[in-house]
């Protein structure tokens, strides 16, 4: 189960226009404790259908709270990806909401 919220992101076609940026795929805003982050869109149009996304970091594995998820109706819109800054699997709630949940890199 996944005990509170990673981050929430919000994606961009502009980041320089969208804040001062730390570089041109993601910067990052200290909310009173609440990390809020803006992430460069795959393309340089604005989407119709993006939206913010709000990550979770589970207790567990990845692969445990996919399997969790999965067996009470969410569906998973994409597999496990890995990054240099950590690993995310995207899924919709039972609304259509964008989720997606998140691990840090190991290491």
């Amino acid at each position: 189960m996944a005990s509170g919220v990673a981050a929430v992101w919000v994606p961009v076609s502009d980041m320089q226009r969208a804040v001062a940026s730390e570089s041109d795929d993601w910067s990052e805003i200290d909310a009173n404790g609440l990390r809020l982050g803006l992430n460069a869109r795959e393309s340089a149009t604005p989407s119709e259908g993006g939206g913010a996304v709000v990550t979770f970091q589970p207790d567990g594995s990845l692969e445990d709270e996919v399997v969790a998820l999965r067996s009470k109706g969410a569906e998973f819109t994409g597999d496990i990806s890995e990054h240099p800054w950590g690993r995310i699997v995207p899924f919709t709630d039972s609304e259509g909401n964008d989720l997606q949940l998140y691990a840090p890199p190991q290491g």
